[in-house]
């Protein structure tokens, strides 16, 4: 078996031996393409199949269906694999009711789905607490069935989950504003799940896996966003990016004892700045977001006093980092730069070369810290030499 099909976050899921889930979001999108196939047909389709962002297609068997005047309903339950997740499961509920053309797709938060209460977050206060993806999971998947049956698709979608408001008391949902239930979240549709020896085990892995390949540059990612973020920035090989999740320490430990050249550390603002803080276990569970240690960041990057003071009670990271951009102050430079140093206290002096990037939700790099590995050498061409004529 060559290098390439052993390394790479895929193979690493592999060899944990955990078995995958489905998240909240793919639920609810399931959920959605039953009960507006059934309001435009009079028939569930279950299993009912949809497609997620990376291509996989999965079932889900229904649990409810419901046909009433104008309205349909369908739930499923989650299927979170080997993860010990909360909301493993739940019973995720959608009713889709048509509206009137032109409408689009209007989301609504049902019983045991939260409401955002407070800024920072990638919704509009007021907003159902249905995140950006699986918005987009459930718009595609609207539009598909309603290309089918020749109907524009404007429809009311009510996600609800039962039971997710006793649920959301397990999460930090309460602290973030989401009040009155669960989110509906899922950037890939899969839960990936963690077992800290197995994952570990599994980033142990990856980083002997790429350097037996003889590479020399790798990058430890938070997640799926991280890593397309970093195949734009480096063009890096599928077994040179390890999915590191929460556990950035377990990257830097081994690489420490199993030097690369050059180490990226790539995620989102608000974990990295976890890690800038001196955490290495980057889990919600185990480390929280220091918004204090955020303003006194911001006051070495010129934050007066009177912004300092809005960062230290802003209601997320996210939320601290878009009032200093308003400001002009760089705290997600400087975050990703207190962040590189101390990668670099636990490396002890190996040999590896270092740099950080911090992104937002959406993938945009807010953030860097250290320098980035010089481009390729250009590949050899044909060389043409012109002679003189005589």
């Amino acid at each position: 078996m060559n290098a390439e099909a052993q390394g790479g976050r895929s193979a690493q899921l592999k060899h944990t031996g955990l078995r995958p889930g489905w998240t909240t979001g793919a639920c609810a999108t399931a959920a959605t393409t039953a009960a507006y196939t059934a309001l435009l047909t009079g028939d569930f389709p279950d299993p009912v199949r949809i497609t997620l962002p990376k291509g996989q297609a999965p079932a889900f068997a229904l649990a409810v269906e419901e046909l009433g005047p104008g309205r349909a309903s369908a739930g499923v339950v989650k299927d979170a694999g080997d993860d010990p997740d909360v909301t493993h499961g739940a019973l995720v509920r959608a009713t889709v009711r048509r509206l009137p053309p032109g409408s689009g797709v209007v989301f609504r938060a049902g019983p045991g789905v939260g409401t955002v209460t407070l800024p920072g977050l990638p919704l509009d206060v007021g907003e159902a607490a249905v995140n950006p993806v699986p918005r987009r999971l459930m718009r595609e998947h609207v539009e598909r069935v309603a290309a089918e049956h020749g109907e524009p698709g404007d429809v009311e979608i009510t996600v609800s989950v039962d039971h997710g408001e006793e649920i959301a008391r397990s999460t930090w949902n309460g602290r973030l504003g989401i009040l009155g239930g669960l989110s509906i979240l899922g950037t890939t549709g899969v839960v990936v799940p963690y077992s800290c020896s197995a994952w570990i085990d599994s980033i142990r892995r990856g980083v002997d896996v790429a350097r037996a390949a003889g590479l020399t540059h790798v990058a430890g990612c938070t997640g799926s966003t991280s890593e397309r973020t970093v195949r734009a920035e480096y063009d890096l090989p599928d077994i040179a990016l390890l999915d590191m999740g929460d556990f950035a320490g377990a990257v830097l430990k081994y690489v420490r004892r199993h030097p690369v050249d050059r180490l990226t550390i790539c995620g989102g603002f608000a974990k990295l700045s976890k890690l800038a803080a001196g955490h290495l276990d980057l889990h919600s569970a185990r480390s929280q977001v220091d918004k204090s240690f955020l303003a006194d960041l911001a006051r070495l990057g010129g934050a007066d006093d009177s912004l300092a003071a809005e960062i230290a009670t802003a209601n997320t990271g996210l939320a601290a980092l878009r009032l200093c951009e308003a400001a002009g102050v760089p705290l997600g430079d400087l975050v990703a730069s207190r962040a590189r140093d101390e990668a670099l206290s636990v490396l002890r002096g190996a040999p590896v070369s270092v740099d950080v990037i911090c992104i937002d939700r959406a993938g945009v790099v807010v953030g860097r810290g250290g320098s980035p590995p010089p481009p390729p050498p250009p590949r050899p061409g044909l060389v043409f030499r012109l002679r003189p004529v005589h």
